[in-house]
């Protein structure tokens, strides 16, 4: 979630992993969520009032620390009832970076998350290689299992057919291609290379005279980042595909870049290209949902589909690394040269 959103005493609601969430800014600034549920009657707690420090149910008036979910105040006990100071409702921990709301959703049957635990898990941020750049946000919902939107997100095989565009690529424009990949923690590395010839935002960047890098990263659980640099110029970005429930899930895209820093109107164009190509994307997954209602057997086939059976394999790996408590060992042993067309 933006977290530009999350201002004043206003609240706001979202689902995650198929739990609802209530999220706010405390009035120190500090982000909250909540699981959108009163622990005692069940009620969704964003129906009721929050004051900038604490949260009030609307059904028996219930009042919550919204950061770690203590319970403060029930107005129907008398004095002499006993206080249950240990009652909570279920509180995440939640940070800001990137213009996000970043919420620790620990493994289900852990009961309630500590700050030490969430630590663990540093917060995403996007690389920045100055003090002064640009940035945008991109959205959109996509009504798959978060599996098939993680796979779509480093499928290298689609782009001349589902992003057909003068400012893209054209099926014309096909031709073989060779990377070298190679494992890094939790995920896998495109190694630093010249971005495709075929692409037209890249060469805009051949404005400055400089060679044209790009290296692109995949890490568990759901995080592509992409770097592209001209010398000191540069844009990066984090493309994240995030489960809202167990067959739908939603794709954020946050871009920093100072390339054209100066050119008017730059910010709108990016932005306008880049929704654009969002689209493209929601629009193939939307109708590919269609086929998938049917349960078909899929086939992923190398080279093209092998960063697809790294992630499989990835995640089957940490799987197994959290059950039986050894070290995760990397599907990858070394470097692997991949070729396809595209």
């Amino acid at each position: 979630m933006r977290s530009e959103a999350l201002r004043g005493k206003s609240l706001a609601t979202s689902l995650l992993m198929g739990i609802p969430m209530v999220l706010g800014r405390r009035e120190d600034g500090r982000l909250f969520a909540m699981r959108d549920l009163c622990p005692h009657r069940g009620i969704p707690l964003s129906c009721g009032w929050f004051d900038g420090k604490a949260l009030t149910c609307k059904y028996h008036g219930w009042v919550f620390e919204p950061v770690s979910g203590q319970c403060m105040e029930i107005p129907s006990l008398t004095k002499d009832d006993p206080f249950p100071r240990n009652l909570h409702g279920m509180a995440y921990p939640c940070e800001e970076r990137d213009g996000y709301a970043w919420v620790y959703v620990p493994e289900a049957g852990r009961g309630r998350v500590k700050a030490e635990d969430a630590a663990i898990t540093p917060v995403p941020e996007v690389p920045k290689f100055s003090e002064r750049f640009r940035n945008e946000h991109l959205t959109a919902d996509l009504p798959c299992n978060v599996d098939h939107g993680i796979i779509g997100l480093m499928d290298p095989a689609h782009g001349p057919f589902v992003h057909q565009a003068w400012w893209w690529r054209k099926q014309a424009s096909i031709h073989e291609k060779e990377k070298r990949f190679e494992p890094i923690a939790q995920g896998f590395r495109m190694a630093t290379h010249a971005p495709s010839a075929n692409s037209a935002p890249y060469k805009l960047l051949g404005v400055y005279g400089e060679p044209i890098t790009t290296t692109i990263d995949f890490v568990l659980p759901n995080r592509r980042y992409e770097t592209i640099r001209a010398g000191d110029k540069w844009f990066s970005s984090l493309t994240t595909v995030t489960p809202t429930t167990a067959t739908a899930c939603r794709i954020d895209v946050y871009g920093a870049w100072n390339v054209l820093y100066h050119l008017p109107f730059m910010r709108s164009i990016l932005t306008f290209f880049g929704n654009m190509f969002v689209r493209q994307d929601q629009v193939t997954m939307i109708q590919q949902a269609e086929g998938l209602k049917y349960d078909p057997a899929l086939m992923l086939i190398d080279d093209a589909d092998k960063p697809a059976k790294w992630y499989f394999a990835l995640k089957q790996a940490r799987l197994d690394a959290e059950r039986t408590g050894q070290p995760m060992k990397h599907p990858m042993e070394g470097p692997v040269t991949l070729r396809w067309r595209s």
